[in-house]
């Protein structure tokens, strides 16, 4: 079983690499990759948002 505050540090470091994705996304010449980027962008911010639902900040001890 995995410790929730191991999990919390990751979710961390996804989230400090998600302007990478961000960035990406505003290059003009990115073509059909764009809706890849995109969608990467989404399913990112919705497994952000679940795992924060799911283990709220002060429930880790």
């Amino acid at each position: 079983m995995v410790d929730v505050a191991v999990m919390q540090e990751k979710i961390r470091v996804v989230e400090s690499k998600r302007d990478a994705l961000v960035r990406l996304l505003e290059q003009p010449d990115l073509g059909t990759l764009r809706i890849d980027v995109d969608q990467a962008l989404e399913e990112l911010d919705d497994l952000i948002e679940e795992f924060k639902q799911t283990f709220p900040e002060g429930a880790a001890t």
